[in-house]
């Protein structure tokens, strides 16, 4: 495994981390504890140690899963948390509630450190919020209080992955002391080259390359002619769109991906031929999964000379 500091975070996290949004039950599968338990035990084996999650991943259930891990292993400081904030599924009959105040963050804020099992967080993140309530500085003021506190060692961005706001989100992150941006980006989602990482750059920030195998149709695994399954949230992307994706992969995979290596790994592997990322954040749903997105620090264009690259 690689290391690179987190932007102007103290954050050594390795190149590769677990994205967990799949422990909340929307990818078709409902996951046991035991499950968890080997995906991450996989993971610290491998030298990973960054996990992404977030609130309303299954109404605390991922915050949960991985706090019972970090209980029952007793390695919590072997961990960088990475958790999000803004969004509260369990309420959606209640459309008029603000779930972007600084009281009600607040609130999601001590419910994510219970379920985590934890009294810090090191990587708090605003979740694709739009700009209204993104500007608004009793909400900054608050996490700034409980970065003073310790319950929060950084604060950070996850911003839209339509691209709306991202850029005065972005350009915004120094201002209010975040340190890092979590965006959208692979092969086939190359839009935050134009804006969003000359931005992180400019401002030294850490960058979290999220959906980076194309919600799997990067994997390597489907044909043109897939069919997904009702339960999979894939049967209900458009299905042209879903179309002309996998033929795309399927050339690339024919044209760009070298002989002998996986479409998955070489598809993770790809996001860090840009200088701003420093990490992918993939999600798993067996340790075998965990095995091959881990092969991707192996490729021999992930170097030393990145300008995070940990000495």
């Amino acid at each position: 495994m690689k290391y690179r500091m987190l932007g102007k975070t103290k954050l050594k996290v390795s190149i590769v981390g677990v994205g967990t949004w799949q422990f909340g039950g929307a990818w078709g599968k409902d996951f046991t504890q035991d499950e968890v338990n080997a995906i991450l035990d996989k993971a610290a084996d491998l030298g990973i140690n960054l996990l992404d999650t977030a609130e309303c991943y299954g109404h605390h259930l991922s915050e949960s899963f991985i706090g019972n891990y970090m209980e029952s292993r007793r390695n919590r400081t072997n961990w960088i948390v990475a958790t999000k904030f803004g969004h509260n599924h369990l309420d959606k009959k209640n459309p008029s509630k603000n779930y972007w105040s600084a009281e009600e963050v607040q609130n999601q804020l001590e419910e994510s450190l219970k379920a985590l099992k934890t009294d810090y967080v090191d990587l708090y993140q605003f979740h694709s919020g739009p700009n209204e309530v993104f500007d608004n500085d009793d909400l900054w003021t608050m996490l700034d209080k409980q970065v003073q506190a310790g319950k929060v060692r950084n604060l950070a961005i996850s911003i839209n992955k339509d691209g709306k706001d991202n850029l005065h989100q972005t350009d915004s992150a120094s201002n209010i002391n975040a340190k890092a941006i979590q965006v959208v980006y692979n092969r086939l989602d190359q839009r935050a080259e134009s804006e969003v990482f000359p931005s992180c750059q400019r401002q030294d920030l850490g960058v979290l390359a999220r959906v980076p195998l194309a919600s799997g149709y990067l994997s390597g695994k489907y044909r043109p002619d897939a069919v997904f399954p009702e339960n999979d949230v894939r049967s209900r992307h458009d299905k042209e769109e879903t179309a002309l994706k996998l033929k795309q992969v399927e050339e690339i995979l024919r044209n760009e991906v070298p002989q002998g290596a996986s479409m998955a790994e070489w598809a993770l592997a790809w996001c860090f031929k840009h200088p701003a990322v420093t990490c992918v954040i993939p999600g798993s749903k067996s340790p075998e999964q965990i095995e091959i997105n881990a092969k991707a620090a192996s490729f021999d264009f992930i170097n030393d000379s990145h300008p995070q690259a940990w000495k």
